[in-house]
């Protein structure tokens, strides 16, 4: 016999496990497009959560217009269907007019080239619906509430709960029953058979962009009797579709089935049993399932990354031009404080400190063929340690800023060991998940980091507190461990790391430990990373869990991209434009998101080198004129 507190427990298990079941069935529906559009176009799609952002708004103003229309249920439930189909036609048009171009780029273009979008469509949204959260009526019929084990459960998530395996077996039914979702399941397997059967890739590839859109959007749509909607929403729910689609297998929409009840079952229960944690364990379990089965829990293994090919440039060695070029940088550096007012200064700091970053990851992404999503994890950690050693050891400044790349160093070597492991997109997600454990940790260790609020108070010492003094030691170890990263490129080491980019095989084959060459190389970006996050603490004087999120990693690959990935010293120019961009162009406009999404798609279409790439190519061919 249950004694009443063992019922009390019991039913209080219930409907805590119907709410991650409701919360599931909502994110399995979102990320269900994003798995769907990888499958077959092998596009890691970040603009996923602004089809999903779209749904929300446009299922807000489309449902209360056909209530005010007409009466009953029928006039909501067409709003969300339209919202969806709405969000499916505006990913359509992006596939048409973007994605079709870059199939074949590499997936950092690819990357770049979605969060492009996300840019654009975030100001749309507020052009359009304005800034403020914006509420959606509720769903009649399911207002109120029902009683579930002697507990009240709203009707709604009870609908929601209901929705994710009507979802599940709607699309097994057009995957399986239609000629649409046969040749879907026939792309994800093998594109080229498909494409020597006569298939039209470009209209199924638009199709299924639609179809994935149009889940996302209905996903954002099913919320707003729940949450107003907002135009951060898109950034928020990437993330965790993110992990679904990682953790269940790239791919597989039954994979993604299985993780979406994973987390949402864990984000239940895990907000009762570690309630500071709960962040920090969903992104832990994504990186244990890449760690230990890196396709995921029903993904098969993906090929290596296709955009390798495409650095298979040779560098030129240092010569005596590019030594003069450099001398005269670093004076036009050192005598730039005679001319610049404070505000300039601070902005210099800030060009060299993310040249540095920038810098350090190109390491990885040009030169070793290493595509990382994540590398905001050693800049923020190198911060952080500065910032904690200062705050709690009590150390002096000198100790904190050693400590910042020994500790981030560390800390790349530690998740490079596994990170290495894997190849092509699943090596990218797992470098995206310990970026977001790393942030994760951030805004829940409150006691420690200070959580959204962050530290405050972390200031140079007393020698190097006036701005142009610090300017010196910003120019003086930027440009140490700038020198040494150029250095290494034309080191052994160096070679042996492009060889082990251009060709894996090839590499091991003439002794190469192509493993050991990538991980030296994540600790030594990881060390040069957490240095200039050092430098970058003591210039602002706090810090926050935001130099951890995903923008501050967007930020240094178009800073890569924009200077030149195949480049040596591309991404240091790719860093003072970018910063040029951002303080003295963007300010003219309150559209700057969609100014600066403009010039991404502009860099990944027209100008794929950089600028020092291009500047390069072109002296190429003056040269190759002449001769």
């Amino acid at each position: 016999m249950i004694e009443s507190g063992e019922a009390l427990d019991l039913s209080f298990l219930l409907i805590q496990t119907l709410n991650g079941l409701a919360s599931a069935s909502a994110l399995f529906i979102a990320a269900s497009g994003l798995t769907i559009i990888f499958g077959v176009t092998r596009i890691v799609n970040f603009a996923h959560g602004s089809f999903y952002m779209l749904g929300t708004y446009l299922a807000v103003t489309l449902t209360q217009s056909f209530m005010d229309a007409w009466y009953g249920a029928a006039s909501f439930w067409a709003g969300v269907v339209a919202a969806a189909i709405g969000a499916g036609i505006i990913g359509a048009a992006m596939e048409v007019l973007l994605l079709r171009r870059i199939y074949k780029a590499p997936e950092l273009f690819q990357l770049l080239a979605t969060f492009a979008v996300v840019l654009i469509v975030q100001d749309a949204v507020i052009y359009l619906f304005g800034p403020q959260d914006i509420l959606g009526p509720r769903a009649p019929g399911l207002r109120g509430a029902v009683m579930i084990a002697g507990e009240r459960f709203p009707a709604y998530e009870l609908l929601l709960v209901a929705a994710g395996p009507v979802v599940l077996g709607a699309i097994w039914l057009l995957f399986n029953k239609t000629r649409f979702g046969v040749l879907v399941r026939a792309a994800t397997h093998d594109r080229t058979m498909l494409s020597a059967l006569g298939v039209n890739q470009a209209l199924l590839f638009t199709g299924t962009v639609f179809l994935g859109c149009a889940l996302a959007g209905l996903g954002g749509a099913l919320q707003i009797p729940k949450a107003p909607a907002n135009s951060h929403m898109d950034v928020n729910i990437i993330a965790e579709a993110f992990v679904v689609t990682v953790i269940g297998g790239m791919g597989s929409v039954p994979g993604a089935f299985l993780a979406a009840v994973l987390i949402g079952l864990l984000q239940a229960f895990g907000i009762l049993i570690f309630p500071k944690i709960t962040l920090v364990l969903v992104f832990l379990v994504m990186a244990v399932v890449l760690v230990v089965r890196p396709w995921g829990l029903l993904g098969t293994p993906e090929p290596e990354l296709r955009g390798e090919a495409a650095l298979m440039v040779p560098l030129r060695p240092w010569d005596r031009t590019m030594t003069f070029l450099a001398i005269g940088a670093l004076v036009a550096l050192a005598a730039f404080p005679l001319v610049a007012d404070a505000f300039a200064l601070k902005l210099g700091i800030e060009v060299m400190v993310f040249a540095l970053f920038a810098l350090s990851l190109n390491l990885l992404l040009g030169h070793g063929g290493v595509i990382s999503f994540g590398h905001a994890a050693w800049f923020g950690i190198g911060a952080y340690a500065s910032a904690l050693v200062l705050r709690h050891a009590g150390a002096p400044m000198e100790l904190a800023l050693l400590a910042a790349p020994i500790i981030a160093g560390l800390c790349a070597f530690a998740a490079g060991w596994f990170i290495v492991r894997l190849s092509g997109v699943y090596l990218a997600m797992l470098t995206l998940a310990v970026a977001q454990l790393a942030y994760a940790i951030a805004f829940q260790w409150v006691e420690v980091t200070g959580g959204d609020n962050g530290l405050i108070g972390i200031w140079p010492s007393d020698w190097a507190s006036g701005r142009l003094v610090y300017y010196y030691l910003t120019l003086a170890l930027t440009g140490i461990a700038a020198a040494f990263l150029i250095r290494l490129v034309f080191t052994p080491f160096g070679h042996g790391l492009r060889a082990a980019r251009d060709s894996a095989l090839r590499a091991e084959s003439i002794g190469i430990d192509v493993r050991k060459q990538r991980l030296v190389a994540f600790a030594i970006a990881g060390a040069a990373a957490g240095l200039a996050g050092g430098l970058y603490v003591f210039s602002k004087g706090n810090i926050d869990p935001s130099v951890l999120a995903i923008p501050t990693s967007v930020d240094a690959l178009t800073m890569a991209l924009l200077g030149g990935i195949q480049t040596v010293t591309g991404p240091l120019l790719g860093a003072a434009g970018l910063h040029l961009l951002k303080d003295f162009v963007m300010p003219l406009t309150d559209y700057w998101r969609t100014l600066l999404g403009l010039t991404i798609i502009a860099l990944v279409l027209l100008f794929p080198a950089g600028i020092a790439g291009t500047l390069r190519n072109l002296l190429s061919r003056r040269e190759g004129g002449a001769s």
